[in-house]
């Protein structure tokens, strides 16, 4: 994602704040009722044609390509639905290419966040949801990606919009209008709002928008955006941070975690997702299958 990107990266601090102090009370609430915790982690498209002959077999069809996506990775972060609301037959057949254990997180189109910002956008927001109802168990959660000039004059538009969604669609919102996080009282109101109505409000680790990580949990799902650079040493060390402050929360009450992981050259998304699974796996004790080059046919070969 190019939000919050840069390309000079020599005085960024990318150290983990610590938490929001809500956020503990927002996690204690739910150790009441524990679950096995479970952790996602995707990339934005599975048509990367750049892990042909690597993370996918060489040659397949671009219908195969979420069959083979699926097995590298155990969710996606679902853009093509930003763009257009996909038909039914359609999402039946991306339910059906993936194991049952693959969680969709679909972001609501653009058509409903960008072009009417919330207005007289019910009718669209319903076609969405029975769109993406077809996915069934391997729904996650929908997201709300609101557009960087949506700014706090429109709460009330944001609370009416989200007391009407449908209750039965987990859905996450991200805020990016730098208004929201400027003053603690508005950001403390919205993020209450957000925990009252069963919203997640979306974390976004990136380079120049370090406002946007406000460790504010509002439900015990993180949903994680994270820019990855390359591979440079700071990525490894913010894989490491983010596998140990999801162990601490994964400890006290956090139920589930998507972490999406966005760089520029795609064959780097695996790699920094070995890295952070075996970390976290080694925290933890949760294992996630991280991704892995597979085996190719050798042509021509004797033997």
């Amino acid at each position: 994602m190019d939000f919050g990107r840069l390309s000079d990266l020599r005085y960024v601090d990318f150290s983990l704040p610590p938490d929001h102090p809500a956020t503990a009370a927002v996690l204690a609430r739910t150790t009441a009722t524990p679950v096995s915790p479970a952790v996602y982690v995707g990339c934005p498209i599975w048509t990367n044609k750049a892990w042909l002959g690597s993370y996918f077999p060489a040659g397949i069809k671009d219908a195969d390509y979420l069959h083979y996506y699926a097995r590298q990775f155990n969710s996606i972060e679902l853009n093509t639905t930003h763009y257009r609301i996909p038909d039914a037959p359609t999402v039946r057949r991306w339910r059906d290419a993936v194991p049952p254990s693959f969680r969709f997180c679909p972001k609501l189109p653009q058509s409903i966040s960008h072009d009417r910002a919330l207005y007289n956008a019910d009718d669209l927001t319903l076609s969405f949801c029975r769109s993406i109802g077809e996915l069934g168990e391997r729904l996650g959660w929908a997201f709300l990606q609101l557009s960087p000039h949506f700014g706090p004059e429109n709460l009330p538009r944001l609370e009416r919009y989200l007391l009407d969604f449908p209750a039965e669609i987990p859905l996450a919102v991200e805020l990016r209008h730098p208004a929201w996080f400027a003053h603690a009282e508005l950001f403390a109101t919205v993020s209450a709002m957000l925990e009252a109505l069963g919203k997640t409000l979306v974390l976004s680790d990136v380079a120049g928008r370090r406002d946007v990580l406000h460790m504010r949990l509002t439900t015990p799902t993180a949903f994680i955006r994270l820019n990855g650079h390359g591979l440079v040493p700071s990525d490894y060390q913010r894989a490491d941070a983010w596998a140990e402050r999801l162990a601490a929360w994964l400890g006290t009450g956090l139920q589930t975690a998507y972490v999406f992981i966005h760089q520029k050259d795609i064959m780097h998304s695996p790699l920094w997702t070995q890295h952070f699974l075996q970390r976290l796996q080694q925290l933890t004790g949760i294992a996630v299958e991280p991704p892995r080059v597979i085996p190719q046919p050798v042509q021509g070969s004797l033997f």
